[in-house]
């Protein structure tokens, strides 16, 4: 690469960021005839990857699996033992590729998409600058042809509790990449991060202290929250709801003390944070730009900043969706959508169809791998409810217990679980669906086709699902609502 002093290198498409989205974001614009190059300061694969969504299932999974053998008589006589907590971290250490990117770099080669290791920053209108990660290198100026995609995700936010950053507190990064178990972790926070790390922790053997301002699982539908507390609890998990700290030290023992109002304070030996994302956004120079540094940057549906021709921002950044999934999605219309600008096809952003991002607004699926898992697309009951009071729509709200279903009786002795359905009764459609039981996160695929393409009730009735499996809780739910006059 050429200094800055040499003059800007350029290029059709910068991505800043070589997360899962900023790949996607690069192979879709390679693919469309552009040449791109993508900036990364850390390693090739992003938070995702390294530092969330693949180590905290690689940590996950095992306790899962014993819990499942467990479940099924006959199988559980063949249990004489405890997880192996090293044989965890290691298996852990394994997926992660024992956190070296070079898979990823040889992949960009492979694909020809140039990169720059480096912290890239913005300093005018096409035009980044990367600090190398090398420090014996000079900075390097890129200009963009085209488009510059800001793909650089979010942080854990901490919260201003006194002496809480001064503890040095664990987030979901040292969490997930945790080389041994403490002895007693508490966990600030009540969501998927915390809910799914109390569940690995105490799995490997560690006492787990949960405090969450609310209930668990906020957002979702309440009975997800309340049948995931249930199911910490029994295993050892203390949980404290409707409350907060008031100040947090770390002692020269290295312990934890967190302090609250009317509660004693509690010890621990590590304390996680899990209570939101942050932007990360605040050494990218949109100041440069007109935009405010460190905080969310708005889109469009093509992912395009407004009022600007060249400048777009993809994933965490947008927060339209912080999860991966909804990233890669929103990238691959965003490559596409610049290709095709770049090649000069004029994008009529209502009208541009499987190009642009829409399905972020109210169908996202989710999973919370906890035991029960929470599996989630499109409307709350709650949200519903808002959208009816709006709009005037029709709305009804189904629930089954997916225990019911003969797949589920066998799969697991004394299953329980449960689904909800949201109906939008004017069009007969379904708005939302939420499964709460073992193993549902494969149920979830179908919902958000279900609720993504708005498929009639009257043609669900001909998707028939195999006997016996938990998917034939679909038929019970349609059976549930009545069969709809046919069209």
């Amino acid at each position: 690469m050429t200094a800055a002093d040499d003059g800007p290198i350029e290029y059709d498409l910068i991505v800043i960021g070589a997360g899962p989205v900023g790949e996607n974001v690069a192979d879709r614009a390679k693919a469309g005839g552009l040449s791109v190059v993508i900036v990364e300061a850390e390693l090739i694969g992003g938070e995702c990857s390294f530092w969330a969504c693949v180590p905290s299932k690689a940590l996950l999974r095992p306790a899962a699996a014993l819990a499942a053998a467990r479940a099924v008589a006959g199988a559980d006589a063949a249990i004489t033992g405890t997880l192996d907590a090293a044989a965890v971290l290691r298996r852990r250490d394994d997926a992660v590729g024992d956190w070296d990117d070079a898979s990823g770099a040889h992949w960009l080669e492979q694909t020809g998409i140039d990169l720059v290791r480096g912290h890239g920053r913005i300093t005018g209108v096409r035009t980044v600058t990367v600090t190398p990660t090398d420090p014996a290198l000079a900075p390097i100026q890129l200009r963009a042809r085209h488009a510059v995609a800001v793909c650089t995700g979010s942080d854990a936010a901490v919260p201003d509790i006194p002496g809480l950053r001064a503890a040095a507190p664990w987030t979901s990064r040292e969490a997930t990449s945790a080389e041994e178990v403490p002895a007693h972790l508490a966990v600030i926070g009540g969501g998927t991060v915390g809910c799914e790390m109390a569940t690995v922790f105490r799995s490997l053997g560690g006492a787990v202290t949960m405090i969450a301002r609310r209930g668990l699982l906020g957002g979702m539908e309440p009975f997800a929250g309340e049948a995931v507390q249930a199911s910490l609890t029994a295993s050892g998990v203390e949980v404290l709801t409707g409350t907060t700290p008031t100040a947090v030290h770390r002692g020269p023992d290295g312990r934890v003390r967190i302090e609250f109002d009317g509660r004693p304070a509690l010890e621990a030996d590590e304390v996680l944070v899990a209570t939101g994302r942050s932007p990360r956004t605040g050494e990218l120079g949109l100041e440069t730009v007109g935009l405010e540094p460190g905080g969310w940057i708005t889109v469009d549906d093509t992912l395009r900043v407004p009022g600007s021709d060249w400048l777009y921002a993809v994933g965490d950044v947008n927060h339209r969706a912080l999860l991966t999934h909804q990233g890669k999605y929103q990238a691959r219309a965003a490559g596409d959508v610049i290709a095709a600008r770049a090649n000069g096809t004029a994008v009529d952003d209502a009208a541009w169809g499987v190009h642009a991002a829409t399905a972020d607004h109210a169908a996202v699926p989710q999973v919370t791998f906890t035991d029960p898992e929470v599996a989630s697309v499109g409307l709350t009951a709650a949200a519903a409810a808002r959208l009816s009071e709006q709009e005037g729509r029709g709305i009804r709200v189904i629930d089954y217990q997916l225990g019911w279903v003969s797949g589920a009786s066998l799969h697991r002795d004394g299953y329980r679980g449960q689904v909800r359905a949201v109906i939008d009764t004017d069009r007969e459609v379904l708005l939302g669906l939420t499964f709460v039981g073992p193993d549902v996160a494969e149920l979830l695929h179908a919902a958000t086709i279900a609720v993504v393409a708005e498929v009639p009730l009257n043609r669900l009735w001909h998707a028939v699902p195999a006997f016996p499996t938990l998917s034939e809780v679909w038929l019970r739910l349609l059976e549930e609502y009545g069969r709809p006059e046919a069209a």
